[in-house]
């Protein structure tokens, strides 16, 4: 587990433009039963959720289209809530950072550690304003 003072600015990257901090697997279950879309953010202290993670789901909300709801974990702090969002993503296996976009509680997109990992934060952005405009 990393220590709170650590990871307080880089869950703060996502809360302070609304994304919402999901402490507990009941916090998980209860955020994914909402009606209507859900973006999911498996956050991370690695270099590619600072640099091509955040950034590009914060940039995705520019859009028209959005998901009704945003939603985040942190990997090495939050460890039942992200147990939990690891349960709802199967068949694909954990990784950190991730994203995947919930429509009224299925899974519906997933963008992978290795989907982020070396690409720049503008076409993880793109990738998810597709999803959005295809299921929000």
């Amino acid at each position: 587990m990393y220590p709170a003072e650590l990871v307080k600015p880089m869950r703060e990257h996502l809360t302070q433009v609304g994304f919402k901090e999901l402490n507990n697997a009941e916090a998980v279950d209860a955020a994914l039963a909402k009606p209507g879309t859900t973006l999911m953010v498996v956050n991370s202290v690695c270099g590619c959720a600072a640099a091509n993670a955040r950034p590009g789901a914060i940039m995705s909300l520019e859009n028209e289209k959005l998901p009704a709801n945003t939603v985040t974990v942190f990997a090495g702090v939050d460890k039942e809530a992200v147990q939990k969002t690891r349960e709802h993503m199967v068949p694909f296996p954990p990784s950190s950072p991730c994203m995947a976009l919930f429509k009224d509680g299925e899974l519906v997109h997933v963008l992978e550690r290795h989907h982020i990992e070396g690409r720049p934060a503008e076409l993880i952005a793109e990738n998810l304003k597709n999803a959005y405009n295809e299921f929000c």
